[in-house]
């Protein structure tokens, strides 16, 4: 991959992150508080948390390839391989007392928690995390529950989530000992607005041809949009990674040197194979320009004037809770948009609620868009679900039969 030069502020970004939440766990103030990836983060900066994302820690398991190593050890307490290996495999490292953050950031471990809120919009597998360290660190868990497998989104269900999101801050003020603040909220919801469109701004230089980067590089990338979001520091980011995208689509800069074909990637990422496969697609020539994964980190709906209402909208419009007939014209349009010739499908064996290929998307899209699809078996951190001889094999089948179609 082509090296981003905003990528240097990126990292000290996450650095800082990281170095902020252990000095507040060690010093006990400010409070932390573990959140789950599309949960209510503004509202916990909003009221003087600072946010740890554990399914950010499982990202990073899978990165350093550390997952599958941990995963047996949550196996031995009852943890169904089958389930979200974020899960088994962060938990298995907490038992084992290891972390990826020692040798990134020098942290003995990873940051203790003041309370503990999720929200199911992912799946029901982030509640169990969280309740399992809420009984074993014997901290308070309050969260959200959402709607699933819905398509037109009703004033109920909005209502409904609004009020969850209300319900959460007398257990909060309670933890955090300050009183909540509207106006800190609002602040918090208008930055995460911004970073939300900035994001979506920047995932959409891939709309040029050629593409001035690729999927696997969102994937590092988008982190302050997970982390930071709701903070001043994410929108700057932003504004100057679109800047140098911008730069590069001015200058026919292409990630994908002859880039001959693009694909959309459905599903999880597979994050110890980043590398061989951004490797893999270079010498094929194909550009992976868009995903559904690296869209679910925009929130443009956050409202500062509407803060409760507009994050409940923000956080129920999710891809990963829409029917198939949302999630089948969402892809659609993405292909209207980013001129892709092909989908690469991932079938994540431990994330069920991220694969899209089990009930005939596929098939269906591909007589919709009269474009090749192809479907990959592998797993977002466990690695034994993956042979990396046989994805390699049906990429490159895949690229043939997309060279015949030419």
């Amino acid at each position: 991959m082509k090296a981003i030069q905003a990528g240097k502020i990126m990292k000290k970004i996450m650095a800082d992150h990281f170095l902020d939440l252990d000095r507040a766990a060690k010093e006990g103030k400010p409070k932390v508080a573990w959140c789950t990836s599309v949960g209510p983060a503004e509202l916990l900066r909003g009221m003087g948390f600072l946010v740890y994302f554990p399914e950010n820690h499982g990202a990073m398991l899978g990165a350093t390839r550390m997952a599958t190593e941990f995963i047996p050890v949550a196996n031995s307490r009852g943890y169904s391989p089958e389930i979200c290996s974020y899960l088994t495999s962060d938990v298995g490292a907490y038992l084992k007392k290891t972390t990826p953050l020692t040798k990134a950031y020098g942290l003995e471990s990873v940051p203790r928690p003041d309370v503990l809120v999720f929200n199911t919009n992912q799946c029901r597998d982030v509640k169990d995390w969280f309740a399992w360290y809420a009984r074993e660190l014997q901290v308070p868990m309050v969260g959200v529950h959402s709607y699933r497998n819905i398509g037109t989104i009703t004033d109920y269900e909005i209502g409904d989530i609004a009020e969850q999101i209300k319900g959460l801050i007398p257990t909060l003020e309670e933890v955090s000992g300050e009183k909540f603040d509207l106006d800190r909220f609002k602040e918090a919801v208008g930055l995460s607005r911004d970073t939300s469109r900035l994001w979506r701004a920047v995932l959409e230089t891939a709309t040029a041809v050629p593409s001035p980067w690729t999927f696997f590089d969102a994937t590092i990338h988008m982190g302050p949009a997970v982390v930071a979001r709701g903070t001043r520091e994410a929108v700057d980011y932003y504004r100057v990674l679109l800047e140098e995208l911008q730069q590069r689509v001015k200058d026919g800069v292409a990630a994908i040197e002859g880039e001959k074909h693009r694909l959309y990637w459905e599903g999880m990422p597979i994050w110890g194979k980043l590398r061989p496969l951004s490797d893999l697609l270079e010498s094929l020539k194909t550009c992976v320009v868009a995903s559904t994964y690296c869209n679910s980190w925009i929130f443009d709906q956050l409202d500062p004037d509407e803060p409760f209402e507009s994050m409940a909208r923000a956080y129920t419009e999710l891809f990963i809770v829409r029917d198939e007939g949302y999630k089948e014209q969402y892809i659609a349009d993405c292909f209207k948009r980013f001129k892709f010739d092909g989908i690469l499908f991932h079938d994540a064996r431990t994330c069920p609620n991220n694969s899209n290929c089990r009930y005939g998307m596929p098939e269906r899209l591909a007589r919709e868009l009269g474009i090749a699809t192809v479907t990959i078996n592998g797993d977002l951190n466990d690695l034994r679900c993956y042979s990396e001889e046989q994805a390699r094999t049906q990429i490159e089948a895949f690229v043939e039969q997309l060279e015949e179609r030419r």
